[in-house]
C-alpha cells in the first residue's frame, strides 16, 4: 500500500490515503506508458507547413536558352529547383501527424503514469481548494505553504472555473480535472496536487 499525505491549504497535514498498487495495475508498463507520450507530442505537431513544387511555380517551362552552341553549361527552366526562384524538389505538404491509440491503452498508460508518480512519492492532496475569486496570490500561498516551488499539475474533481483563472498566470502550474488526465499531463510536472475529492473519485474509479 503507498500512502498519499493529505494537507490542509495551510500546510498542514491532516491526514493519509491508503493507495493499492494493484488498483492502477500492479506495475508500470513502460512500452505502453511510451507510446502514450509519444502520440501526445505527435498530436501537439501543427503539420502546416508547405512549399510550392516546381508546378506550382509561376514561369514558363522553355529552356532558358537553347541546348548546344552557346558555349554555356545547359540550363533547363526558370521553374528548375536547381535555380533561385524555383520550386522545391520535394515540396513539403501538410500532414496529420496524430497517432491512433485503443481506448484500453490510453487508461493503461495513465494507470502507469500515476503509480510511477506515487512509487515517487510525488503524488499530494489538499483538503480542500475553493477559492472564493479568481486571485493567483491564493494559489501561490496554498503551494508555497505546502512547499511547492516547482511545476505542479493541480487535479480537481470536476473543471473549475475559479481555480483555472486563478492559476492561469502561473508558467509552471497547470489545472486539469480527473476526467482530462493523460499520461503526459501526469509525468510532465515536478508534483502533482490532488483535491481530495478528486483522488477519491479516482480511486474509487479503479477499485470498480
Amino acid at each position: 500500500m503507498i500512502e498519499v499525505i493529505v494537507y490542509k491549504t495551510d500546510g498542514s497535514e491532516v491526514g493519509r490515503i491508503q493507495v493499492d498498487e494493484a488498483w492502477f495495475g500492479g506495475e508500470v508498463n513502460a512500452v505502453v506508458l511510451h507510446q502514450a507520450i509519444i502520440r501526445h507530442e505527435a498530436a501537439q505537431r501543427v503539420g502546416t507547413a508547405r512549399t510550392k513544387s516546381r508546378g506550382e511555380v509561376i514561369g514558363s517551362t522553355k529552356k532558358i536558352y537553347r541546348q548546344k552552341g552557346t558555349g554555356r553549361a545547359r540550363m533547363g527552366p526558370k521553374r528548375t529547383p536547381i535555380r533561385r526562384g524555383g520550386g522545391s524538389a520535394f515540396a513539403k505538404r501538410p500532414r496529420d501527424f496524430s497517432q491512433g491509440m485503443p481506448k484500453k491503452m490510453r487508461r493503461r498508460a495513465l494507470d502507469s503514469a500515476i503509480l510511477a508518480r506515487l512509487r515517487d512519492g510525488e503524488v499530494m492532496a489538499l483538503e480542500g481548494l475553493a477559492l472564493s475569486e479568481p486571485k493567483t496570490r491564493q494559489v501561490v500561498a496554498v503551494l508555497k505553504a505546502c512547499g511547492i516551488d516547482r511545476s505542479c499539475l493541480l487535479v480537481p474533481e470536476k473543471h473549475d472555473d475559479v481555480l483555472h483563472k486563478a492559476a492561469r498566470n502561473l508558467a509552471r502550474v497547470r489545472v486539469r480535472p480527473v476526467s482530462d488526465l493523460n499520461a503526459y499531463e501526469v509525468l510532465w510536472p515536478n508534483r502533482v496536487v490532488f483535491t481530495r475529492p478528486a483522488l477519491e473519485a479516482l480511486i474509487e474509479a479503479r477499485k470498480g
